[in-house]
């Protein structure tokens, strides 16, 4: 091949295309946007092979390789990374690498019919990109200040958790669940060891305790925020839709397994209202606290104090990093729905191994 335009990273670096290369001869344009798998939907903690890629890629063409994130660029200049196979494309054609005129590629979008402007804004990008992608990328990007991550210590880490917990529910919830940080801190302090403890657990009650139902999303949405992030990526009039799963709603498929459905920008005043309905999570009065999916997350945060409960009094330098372990499984549990009891019943089988060498040392540890 001449060119490989590689408007999917994981697609060009794959075998089919890199059998087609010859160093010297082909030039690859690939698109840097690291787009997950269908398998990252299996394997939460899979990793983007970006690295590898690209070295596999610019050895397979001789160095003969031009990577840009693309996507990041199209969307930023267009307000949608569906331009970004036509900037691709620009930014080929400027290069000399799509034996085409320009009359005819126009002519082609002008005959397809769809987004014609926009997909010829978005070819002339990626020919200017191609000339000087620095100054695209300055128009694209403007400076903005730069914000600094600083480590968290485990005080800022409580504090910002508590803030949040008070607005998810209530101050009342975020004191619960700042005393049995301090428990579990009183109890690694007595041992002499360091906070690798306390920062699991202050992340990871959090985590269980800050779960997100109904009034959550609805909170979520109404906050200021979502409408603030959509009026800093896009301009004119446009519409909002949601598409959303509520388990008192929903229709399943064959499986049982919930279907989303879309609703219209209508649904932003049904968020107002159920936001302001939170005091009711948890109570009997709650509408959605009988589902088993609302059941099973209370469940999750009561096992967790009941596990901590049991840990800290065996607590030991000795077992320290498998408490820290046991405290940390929470971190393992992600998605919702069917998704997130496939993840519990994996880390219950983990929790159970772990507690067994917790138990068995603790009982060695008396015996002695």
């Amino acid at each position: 091949a001449d060119l490989i335009l590689g408007c999917d990273m994981l697609t060009a670096g794959a075998h089919d295309a890199i059998s087609k290369t010859r160093p010297g001869r082909t030039v690859a344009v690939i698109n840097t946007h690291q787009q997950p798998p269908g398998q990252f939907a299996q394997n939460p903690d899979w990793q983007f092979p970006a690295e590898q890629i690209r070295a596999l890629i610019d050895e397979s063409v001789g160095g003969r390789s031009h990577f840009i994130d693309a996507t990041r660029l199209a969307t930023a200049l267009l307000g949608d990374s569906i331009a970004t196979n036509l900037f691709m494309l620009g930014f080929a054609f400027q290069k000399g690498l799509i034996p085409l005129q320009e009359a005819s590629i126009l002519q082609a979008i002008e005959l397809n019919g769809v987004a014609v402007d926009a997909n010829k804004q978005a070819f002339s990008w990626g020919r200017r990109g191609a000339v000087s992608l620095e100054q695209v990328d300055k128009i694209a990007s403007p400076v903005k200040p730069m914000i600094v991550q600083m480590p968290q210590n485990l005080e800022t880490l409580i504090r910002r958790r508590a803030a949040f917990l008070t607005e998810y529910q209530n101050a009342g919830y975020a004191k619960h669940y700042e005393d049995l940080v301090a428990t579990v801190r009183d109890a690694e302090t007595g041992i002499g060891a360091g906070d690798a403890l306390s920062k699991a657990v202050a992340k990871y009650l959090f985590k269980l305790m800050a779960y997100k139902d109904e009034y959550e999303v609805a909170r979520l949405y109404t906050s200021g925020d979502f409408e603030k992030r959509l009026n800093d990526s896009f301009e004119g009039d446009f519409k909002v839709k949601y598409n959303l799963a509520p388990p008192l709603l929903a229709k399943r498929d064959a499986q049982g397994h919930l279907l989303k459905t879309q609703y219209g920008p209508w649904m932003k005043h049904a968020f107002r209202l159920l936001a302001r309905l939170k005091f009711l999570r948890g109570t009997a009065l709650d509408p959605f606290g009988y589902t088993a999916e609302r059941k099973m997350e209370r469940g999750l945060i009561r096992d967790y104090e009941d596990l901590l409960a049991e840990l800290l009094p065996k607590l030991s330098k000795e077992n320290y990093r498998t408490a820290v372990e046991l405290a940390s499984l929470p971190e393992r549990i992600r998605g919702f729905g069917h998704v997130k009891e496939a993840h519990i019943a994996a880390v219950a089988a983990q929790r159970e191994r772990l507690l067994q060498e917790l138990r068995k040392g603790a009982g060695m540890g008396l015996a002695a």
